[in-house]
């Protein structure tokens, strides 16, 4: 879908949107009759939902990492639809990493680039628009992972705990703009992403149900949610365990698979 839109409804950009908790988001918002912006870097997975909600989905074949081709999409989408109602960046990767392995660095740069520096590309084309509007929601997707290191997911937790405090800065940052930003930090999720997972995964959500709670913090404007509210429970406990016993804890949790393992 091309041509200019007729009448000013809903509109919402989703990175990392071809599959998982993504397409949840991205059908969650287009069953409401919004107008959707799907990212990914694997586009032919984007035509089914373009296909299922004609004059609905614009699809953009992008890679987080790439700054230009963010930018190019963003502009692209307003030129045709307007400032978005909420940008939400969802685009991340997980994978087991360890220091020792040298042959895991290429893990680590690519988490930090894909969970840390792609969430700023893909507010970045926005944020001016939404500033001059003085109004619109950027939504980070983080994780309870950020609350503490997990062994075995070092680039994993550093990546999510980065990506808490940036959008606790951004969220400073435009306070006086009625810009509003929103940290999500889910919990487990069914998705291609935690059914490589060797371990129990307490309080386990569908990525259907998932995508409606996050749905709802969004419009209510949560400066920080913690999804499922169960895992919002663990995750204090987890901050306030002193280092030694939180070392004794999980010295011996199980490890998320490396890619080079």
């Amino acid at each position: 879908m091309h041509e200019q839109l007729p009448s000013r409804k809903k509109s919402v950009v989703i990175s990392g949107a071809s599959s998982g908790l993504g397409l949840a988001l991205a059908r969650h918002y287009l069953v409401q009759g919004a107008i959707v912006a799907v990212l990914a870097r694997r586009g032919e997975l984007l035509q089914p939902l373009s296909d299922e909600f004609p004059n609905q989905v614009f699809c953009y074949p992008h890679d987080v990492r790439d700054a230009a081709a963010m930018q190019h999409a963003a502009h692209d989408f307003m030129s045709r639809v307007g400032c978005p109602d909420i940008v939400i960046a969802n685009a991340g990767v997980s994978v087991g990493t360890l220091t020792e392995y040298a042959e895991d660095i290429d893990s680590f740069q690519q988490l930090l680039d894909i969970n840390v520096v792609g969430m700023v590309k893909t507010f970045q084309p926005f944020v001016a628009a939404m500033r001059e509007s003085g109004k619109g929601t950027l939504v980070g997707v983080s994780s309870v992972a950020g609350f503490r290191g997990l062994p075995g997911a070092s680039a994993y937790s550093a990546s999510k705990a980065a990506a808490i405090s940036y959008l606790e800065s951004l969220r400073v940052e435009l306070r006086a703009s009625g810009v509003k930003v929103v940290t999500i930090c889910p919990g487990y999720i069914k998705t291609p992403m935690t059914k490589v997972n060797p371990y129990p995964m307490p309080f386990i959500l569908e990525a259907d149900e998932a995508a409606r709670r996050i749905a709802l913090a969004i419009k209510r404007q949560t400066a920080f949610a913690v999804i499922p509210w169960q895992m919002n429970l663990v995750g204090k406990v987890l901050k306030c365990l002193p280092n030694w016993l939180y070392d004794r804890l999980f010295v011996n949790a199980p490890h998320k698979p490396r890619v080079n393992g």
